[in-house]
């Protein structure tokens, strides 16, 4: 079996997000506290970095080119030319942008949560491209992985401390599993399994469409934070890390790792606006 391998050695402060931006092929992902979107390209290494006005829980391409980002006050546009607007803003005391993702629907599914992560403090809200926003859950607490299954019925969910992914269809909210650990980021395959990092435990596990654990990849680093497919053809797995809580010892905390050949991965949708 392939080994996960270190993609960029970094140290960042809370790696997160992994998106294949397929129009320039290359890895967007985030250093949240660090207030960084970073572009990585696999065929040279090169990694190059935006910094952001605010904490940056996520940033995903548009189809015109250019990000959207989901920021501590608000979902904000970086246009191809590097100027930026708000789309929707929501500054809320103490609260902070996490993880999002483009729905089927072109819609972005925006999370927050508290800096000191107190229960019911987070939010999940849904913005379109025009800027209208819904509130999804107003009760989250650390509002987390996001993906959908590949015919876009079915939304997975992670809210962090729960211990568990949800699984959303139409209305209906479920338990999809229970996990042996903090989940943090997730991602679907082709195959319609779920992928999902541990915070605090050093792997992705990977469950079957029925909800199953039937693989764990280890990560030399202890804070994994998100995975998500890129690289030619859609074959290689991501992962994000953090130095935030890593032990003292912990050499790899903040890197990029790679599985090379881990599975079929999905097409990022680009936000259209």
């Amino acid at each position: 079996m392939t080994d996960v391998e270190i993609a960029l050695a970094r140290r960042a402060v809370l790696g997160e997000g992994p998106t294949w931006d397929a129009a320039t092929g290359r890895l967007l992902w985030v250093d949240i506290l660090a207030c960084e979107v970073h572009s990585y390209d696999p065929s040279t290494g090169a990694d190059t970095v935006r910094t952001t006005p605010q904490h940056v829980g996520a940033a995903k391409p548009r189809a015109s080119g250019g990000l959207v980002v989901n920021l501590r006050d608000g979902v904000g546009l970086y246009d191809p030319d590097g100027s930026f607007r708000w789309l929707a803003e929501w500054p809320e005391e103490g609260r902070r942008g996490n993880d999002a993702a483009v729905s089927p629907a072109g819609e972005l599914w925006a999370g927050t949560m508290r800096y000191d992560e107190a229960p019911g403090g987070g939010r999940l809200r849904r913005v379109t491209p025009d800027g209208k926003v819904t509130t999804v859950l107003n009760d989250v607490t650390v509002s987390n992985g996001i993906a959908w299954s590949p015919d876009g019925r079915l939304m997975y969910y992670v809210d962090t401390p729960t211990r568990r992914i949800d699984v959303f269809e139409n209305d209906d909210r479920r338990v999809f599993a229970h996990v042996p650990g903090l989940p943090d980021g997730l991602t679907v395959d082709a195959d319609g399994c779920v992928w999902v990092a541990l915070w605090g435990g050093g792997r992705v596990l990977r469950y079957t469409p029925a909800g199953v654990l039937d693989r764990a990849v280890e990560i030399p680093a202890r804070q994994t934070t998100a995975c998500a497919f890129g690289g030619p053809g859609l074959r290689d797995l991501y992962i994000t890390t953090a130095t935030t809580g890593a032990p003292a010892d912990d050499a790899h905390a903040g890197s990029l790792f790679v599985l090379p050949d881990a599975g079929q991965g999905l097409p990022t949708r680009p936000f259209p606006a």
